[in-house]
């Protein structure tokens, strides 16, 4: 229940620190990053955390990564909503590594669950997208300028968006999926 103008619950810049069986909850970013903001080469590992009932006024009302990659591991991201883009996640010029994470019932203006921009490369490993949604595109993920996502083994179920792309939306961008289901 942290409050900031970016980075509600944590601000890191050029930082990366190490996080477990860590929760960050209700908080909420006037600006950028609800529970977590990631600036400037900041490459924190979050292993088993929650990222729950997050609200970004901006952008990324989970974690919102800006030039940055962060490694999570069996992470849940539940119930995040951002007004701007990317209700669990949002990179921008990012390359996270994402395994064994589920997304649950986040909710953006674009992107859903994640939202990948400006030549984001992220690198998705058995996650799971279930329940996402879009007030106009990218339920689950939405890809934007030249972001090169990589997906591996991942299942997208019971995403929405109002426009375009109920589990998937990408423009100008060369994504990868490998083994996934969208259903």
């Amino acid at each position: 229940n942290s409050a900031a103008d970016n980075g509600g619950g944590m601000y890191n810049d050029s930082s990366s620190p190490d996080l477990t069986d860590c929760e960050f909850t209700g908080n909420a970013a006037d600006g950028d990053g609800g529970g977590m903001y990631n600036n400037d080469s900041s490459s924190p590992t979050l292993t088993d955390c929650a990222l729950s009932d997050n609200a970004a006024s901006g952008n990324g009302a989970g974690i919102c990564d800006n030039n940055s990659s962060p490694t999570l591991t069996g992470c849940e991201f539940a119930d995040n909503t951002a007004t701007g883009n990317g209700g669990g996640i949002y990179n921008n010029s990012s390359s996270p590594a994402t395994r064994e994470c589920a997304f649950i019932g986040n909710d953006a203006q674009y992107g859903g669950a994640m939202y990948n921009f400006d030549h984001s490369s992220p690198n998705t490993r058995n996650c799971t997208f279930t329940g996402n949604s879009a007030d106009v595109s990218g339920g689950g993920i939405f890809n934007l300028s030249n972001s090169t996502p990589v997906l591996t083994n991942c299942s997208f179920h019971g995403n929405s968006a109002t426009v375009y792309g109920g589990a998937f939306y990408t423009d100008s961008t060369a994504p990868e999926l490998r083994n996934c289901i969208l259903w």
